[in-house]
């Protein structure tokens, strides 16, 4: 049964029924909903809460958890998710699973509280040191991001990584209908690399992100790399609603999505012939997607509420292809479909 919730409600609730059992954060607005949801429910369910003195002290409890085996979770927004990371790469090098929720909120500096996709380069590309990836997933709807965020958990275990779901501060704040639906949890093998201590099974494990000789680190990004390959391998998710025929591709991820399907309808019934890609996992993102594309596609539309990220991961999957184009809005201002659909029409030419 679906029941009214807000987004980040919701993404806590599904946290609780994939079996996290300890959260650890600080609160920030746009996402102190999860934080404050947790803090009532997660004693409830057997778990553990903590609020940490501070965003850096939150992360390194998710170390600490993880390490012990545990199903770990933190939640911030963009400078707090930004006082994180070099955690996260800590995270990667010791092949740590956790869920990091990221509900971004416009920027630079403290910005303000509204909605925003500006920390798209912070969630795919990294603030922390190294060679590392994350998986990062983009809901568009409550009910996606309270699957995402159980599929997420598996991800994570499956390959050892810390994994990312962000949410820009509308889907956030706003409340959907949606039912939370427990997904088969992957069998983590704790044994393999939790620092449970000595047992008749096995011997002790040691858990470190520190290699000082350079031979063994090569060796340890090496194998770093090989997963990271198999996640692009099997873990791209994207949407698409183009057709042969169409003209113009229009790509958008979030909620922006939502705004963006409504301007193909009107480009659609101008006699516009366009398609929609909606990519869900930002990392690793849908390559294929836009390298596959019909013949009669002559430009792309990237559409972002920032001054232009995804935009350059469409260039590099498209390699010079087709012109790719931009229209964004930023500081928490949200585009309407007749601005996409604006644009749409300078890209055609007039159209009809």
């Amino acid at each position: 049964m679906k029941t009214l919730m807000k987004g980040n409600e919701a993404v806590s609730a599904a946290a609780i029924a994939a079996g996290c059992k300890a959260f650890f954060g600080y609160p920030i607005t746009p996402q102190n909903e999860i934080p404050e949801y947790m803090s009532a429910k997660m004693a409830e369910s057997g778990g553990v809460f903590v609020q940490a003195e501070s965003e850096i002290a939150a992360i390194n409890m998710i170390y600490g958890g993880a390490a012990a085996g545990a199903r770990v979770m933190t939640s911030s927004s963009s400078p707090g998710i930004a006082l994180k990371q070099e955690g996260i790469s800590y995270l990667c090098a010791a092949r740590l699973p956790c869920l990091i929720v990221s509900v971004m909120r416009c920027g630079p500096g403290l910005g303000g509280i509204l909605p925003s996709q500006a920390d798209y380069f912070q969630a795919t590309r990294g603030g922390g040191n190294g060679d590392y990836n994350t998986p990062v997933y983009a809901p568009n709807s409550i009910q996606e991001a309270t699957d995402l965020v159980q599929k997420a958990f598996n991800v994570a275990e499956q390959y050892r990584t810390p994994v990312m779901v962000v949410m820009d501060g509308l889907l956030g704040q706003m409340m959907e209908p949606a039912e939370i639906k427990p997904i088969p949890r992957f069998k983590n093998d704790t044994d393999k690399y939790a620092t449970n201590g000595e047992s008749g099974r096995r011997g002790r494990n040691i858990v470190n992100s520190l290699n000082l000789q350079a031979a063994a680190l090569e060796q340890s990004n090496l194998r770093l790399a090989e997963v990271y390959k198999e996640i692009i391998k099997n873990e791209v998710m994207y949407e698409s609603t183009v057709e042969d025929g169409d003209e113009l591709v229009i790509a958008a991820y979030g909620t922006p999505s939502r705004i963006a399907q409504n301007a193909v309808a009107e480009l659609r019934a101008r006699g516009i012939k366009t398609g929609l890609i909606r990519p869900v996992t930002l990392w690793p993102f849908p390559d294929l997607a836009f390298q596959s594309l019909p013949s009669s596609v002559k430009n792309v539309l990237v559409c972002e509420l920032s001054m232009g990220q995804m935009v350059q991961d469409v260039r590099l999957a498209l390699n010079g292809k087709l012109p790719v184009h931009f229209y964004g809005r930023t500081g928490g201002v949200i585009f309407e479909p007749e601005e996409i659909v604006e644009k749409a029409l300078e890209i055609a030419g007039g159209g009809q």
